[in-house]
């Protein structure tokens, strides 16, 4: 079997009385996206700097082992093998953007030809080029993200850890962001992300788990998470008063909106479960007008898990599909 690019047993920090992190397991498969979600003080900044190499775990955690590494014993292998972004930026504005990637081939040591290879080629990758020559303080939010990243793989690391990297920047910058790490992953990197933004997990995490009271409340794929809430439905709406009361006779388990002359049907909105509904109601040969299919995201994951309940779904959440005919 392969080695996990990460595995932490039983990982605890307390700070005085306070147990931020009470016996967290965590297994990260290589060359994937591993995001970590949880409310604000939930623990995710402490767990990337015990992971880092940053702060140590507490004293009762079990082992913890990073690229292959024991943190306990080995924590220079550890830091010879990762990378990390950090919530904020480790750019110096005072200098240009190309000074900082040389700063940081000085920082791991390369021959100073190399250095400026590197620094060259992550710069031309990161379309940073253009800015090069220009003090990194006039650089957009979405710029020095990218300049950050790059200079965190001037080591070439395996594993780079990721804290909240698009808090604060706009929806193209963010979007940007994504393709960056999507491409460090092809190209085999592990990925270990951290982010306020849900749908930032649900587009780019292999794997998700939630935090929450200093424990892993669920992990699974987006998709598995989205399967433990329940609420979802198949929404119907007509515009004729006998189809609606046609089809609420064939569907006896759905739920009635007389006014918008609509029926909820709970629903996985699963292939099979809507083929289902299709056909009772072609057998009770009813058309409806408008058909949508609601299915729990990871908003609802969030608030259910973390105690704040499913919250109310914004209209955008459903997927509205043709009529049927």
């Amino acid at each position: 079997m392969t080695t996990p690019a990460i595995a932490a047993n039983r990982l605890r920090k307390s700070y005085g009385d306070k147990a931020v992190l009470d016996g967290v397991d965590l297994t990260v498969a290589e060359g994937t996206v591993f995001s970590l979600l949880g409310p604000n003080g939930a623990g995710k900044t402490t767990t990337v700097k015990i992971l880092s190499t940053l702060i140590s775990p507490g004293p009762d955690s079990g082992e913890i082992r990073v690229a292959g590494h024991d943190l306990a014993t080995d924590p220079q292998a550890v830091r010879a093998a990762i990378g990390v972004t950090g919530q904020f930026s480790a750019v110096d504005g005072l200098i240009t953007g190309e000074e900082n990637m040389l700063l940081m081939a000085d920082l791991h040591h390369l021959p100073r030809r190399e250095g400026r290879r590197v620094a060259a080629d992550l710069l031309e990758r990161f379309d940073l080029v253009a800015a090069a020559k220009k003090p990194a303080s006039t650089y957009s939010g979405g710029m020095k993200r990218r300049l950050d990243i790059a200079m965190t793989l001037v080591g070439d690391p395996r594993i780079i850890f990721l804290d909240e990297p698009t808090t604060g920047l706009d929806p193209r910058s963010r979007h940007n962001m994504w393709q960056i790490i999507r491409g460090l992953v092809a190209d085999g990197v592990t990925v270990f992300l951290t982010t306020q933004y849900l749908e930032e997990a649900d587009q780019l995490a292999d794997r998700i788990a939630v935090l929450n009271d200093g424990g892993i409340a669920a992990e699974g794929t987006a998709e598995e998470l989205k399967r433990l809430i329940p609420g979802g439905h198949v929404r119907l709406r007509f515009t004729d008063p006998a189809a609606y009361r046609g089809a609420a006779a064939a569907l006896g388990a759905a739920v009635r909106d007389e006014e918008a002359l609509a029926l909820n049907v709970p629903s996985d909105g699963g292939q099979r479960d809507l083929h289902s509904i299709l056909d009772r109601l072609h057998a009770a040969s009813v058309e409806a007008d408008e058909l949508t299919v609601h299915t729990p995201d990871l908003d609802d994951v969030f608030f259910a898990l973390t105690g704040g309940g499913v919250p109310q779904q914004p209209q955008q959440s459903e997927q509205p599909t043709e009529a049927v005919r």
